[in-house]
């Protein structure tokens, strides 16, 4: 089978087959990576390095024939006295062959195919272009330079002649996250040396250095490079090592067959990864006008006909990890607009619960239980996010909680934790509708007690108010007794503790999301005050209608975790049968 016919025959295959990618912080422009494209550039890689991607022609010069001519030129080089003679590599032993090489082809080792491997130039980068440029790491991104923006440096003609760049020298980085990753020098039209944390594969004018290039993207070399990377910290590898390693090397006509025919097919692999990358925006562009059109339903009723007409085709609209949370969002923001359920006439309004929460606290005052605290401004017309449903009122956040505060830290940071106490929680134990248990810490009884204010007991609602986990919210559970919270986690007590679900949706929703990160105080850290916190403005339905929300929301977050389930079903079984393709090709 011609590698056109494996990609044409699985076509559906490399495109459908996408992962997740694991991200970090809020929202990313490519969160899914095109896993079958990927595979599909590796596999070509590797077909090429293993004499499976032109047939081999019995009229090309042998790649023995090419090593004797290599070793002539570096020895008339050496010769020359323009390099230095290098200590000779050890021959390349039967039993090291990584696979059986194709007629015509010979294993060698790196180092033979370059006048010299050696690191780049240390010095500091001038704030301008002017002079001898300084090629960094930095500077190479998706194999390209440009080299308007590479500074220069600082060094003398004499040195520069040692680290100056030419055509078909390839640099390969040593170190860090980008360990292994090379480029080809081409088209340079100017004097530019590469930096220390580069090495260089000097170039030879016999060897053809695009293919060497193509071996540099193969798994024959990276499986290689990581198993002579070294470094605990920080992985690096070193001129010695990259030396050392195996190569195959066909005859030179046969290279520059392979590095057309890779040319041709990674333009094939950049098709697909557009066309694939333009359907995905134009489904999710269909997700979020789809779904806008529920948000945008006048009432519950007709939600309810938009919602019937949308969920005939979930099977179509919610194939991403992104537009089911997406859903999500949705949802949570249909039911803080009083959109979800149909409201009921006989319902007590929410003014009268408000006011009777008004009472409680004033009677909570007068018994010493809480302080009395600064009358909060009223809500005018034009602070309200939406018309209120019937029943429904708007309220400050603060006006209907018992407490609202963060905790802090106990007096000797973490040398006052324990192995077994009370809990200790942190931001990293508190996430969107659960308390992660994983990772936590317990402080002595003693402590806790003398940390009254930080005290929290089932039923407060939990949140978030520094850094990248901002915003995240739950519920403290009934299984734990109390524990305490650290000055990043803001206790809301509410006053109708019966209140307590509706308030987290309602944090958790788009709707009071937008206004955690738009309000947030803080030049270094996001954070939000007390002070900021209880003047959000918090839509308020009565309390039957509250439950019935509750239930609702719940109900259609089940159904939107079943969908994710089978996504991710799905999701692996394209992945594991492009791995199959691909492991049976090579």
């Amino acid at each position: 089978m011609t590698v056109e016919s494996l990609i044409t025959q699985h076509i559906d295959t490399w495109t459908s087959a996408v992962k997740t990618k694991s991200i970090t912080g809020r929202g990313s422009s490519k969160k899914l990576e095109l896993y079958g494209v990927k595979k599909l550039r590796e596999l070509i890689l590797e077909l090429a390095v293993r004499g499976k991607l032109v047939p081999q022609d019995p009229t090309d010069e042998p790649a023995s024939v090419l090593l004797e001519r290599i070793a002539a030129e570096k020895a008339q080089l050496v010769k020359d006295k323009k390099i230095k003679k290098q200590k000779a590599l050890p021959e390349v032993d039967e039993n090291e062959f990584l696979f059986n090489r194709p007629n015509g082809w010979t294993w060698t080792r790196l180092g033979n195919l370059s006048s010299d491997i050696h690191y780049g130039y240390t010095a500091s980068a001038k704030p301008d272009s002017e002079g001898v440029r300084l090629l960094r790491i930095t500077d190479i991104q998706n194999d390209r330079v440009n080299w308007a923006t590479v500074p220069a440096c600082d060094i003398t003609e004499e040195k520069s002649k040692s680290y100056l760049l030419e055509n078909n020298d390839i640099l390969i980085a040593r170190t860090g996250g980008t360990i292994g990753k090379s480029y080809l020098v081409e088209n340079i039209n100017l004097q530019a040396v590469f930096a220390s944390y580069l090495i260089r594969v000097k170039r030879i004018e016999v060897v053809y250095a695009p293919f060497t290039k193509v071996f540099l993207g193969s798994q024959l070399y990276w499986k290689q490079l990581i198993e002579n990377s070294a470094g605990t910290g920080q992985p690096n590898v070193n001129a010695t090592a990259l030396k050392q390693l195996l190569f195959i090397l066909p005859p030179f006509e046969e290279q520059k067959r392979i590095v057309a025919k890779v040319d041709e097919l990674m333009t094939l692999c950049d098709q697909l990864e557009q066309q694939t990358e333009a359907s995905i925006e134009a489904h999710q562009l269909l997700v979020s006008t789809l779904l806008n059109t529920l948000t945008n339903s006048a009432n519950a009723d007709e939600l309810m006909e938009n919602w019937t007409r949308i969920s005939d085709h979930f099977d179509t609209l919610f194939t991403t990890e992104e537009s089911i949370d997406q859903l999500k969002h949705t949802i949570l923001q249909l039911a803080v607009m009083g959109k979800l359920v149909p409201q009921d006439p006989n319902d007590e309004p929410a003014s009268v619960l408000l006011e009777r929460i008004a009472e409680e606290k004033a009677q909570l005052i007068k018994d010493k239980k809480i302080k009395k605290q600064k009358a909060l401004p009223p809500i005018a017309d034009d602070e309200k996010p939406f018309d209120l449903p019937d029943g429904w009122s708007i309220e400050r956040l603060g006006n209907i909680c018992e407490k609202m505060g963060s905790g802090s830290t106990p007096r000797g940071g973490q040398s006052a934790y324990v192995s077994n106490g009370i809990p200790f929680l942190r931001s990293q134990n508190v996430w969107n509708g659960e308390l992660k248990l994983n990772d936590i810490a317990y402080i002595p009884k003693e402590t806790h007690d003398k940390m009254e204010n930080t005290k929290v007991y089932p039923g407060d609602v939990l949140l978030n108010i520094t850094g990248a986990s901002l915003g995240r919210s739950t519920i403290f559970p009934v299984e734990i007794p109390e524990a305490n919270v650290s000055q990043h986690v803001t206790i809301i007590r509410l006053i109708e503790p019966t209140m307590k679900e509706f308030v987290h949706l309602g944090i958790v929703s788009p709707l009071i999301q937008t206004l955690v990160w738009g309000r947030q105080v803080g030049m270094a850290i996001e954070g939000l005050s007390k002070k900021v916190l209880e003047q959000f403005e918090f839509p308020i339905p009565p309390l039957e209608e509250q439950k019935r929300i509750f239930i609702k929301v719940n109900e259609l977050m089940h159904l939107c975790e079943q969908l994710k389930f089978r996504l991710k079903e799905s999701q692996a079984t394209q992945l594991h049968l492009t791995d199959a393709i691909v492991e049976q090709a090579v």
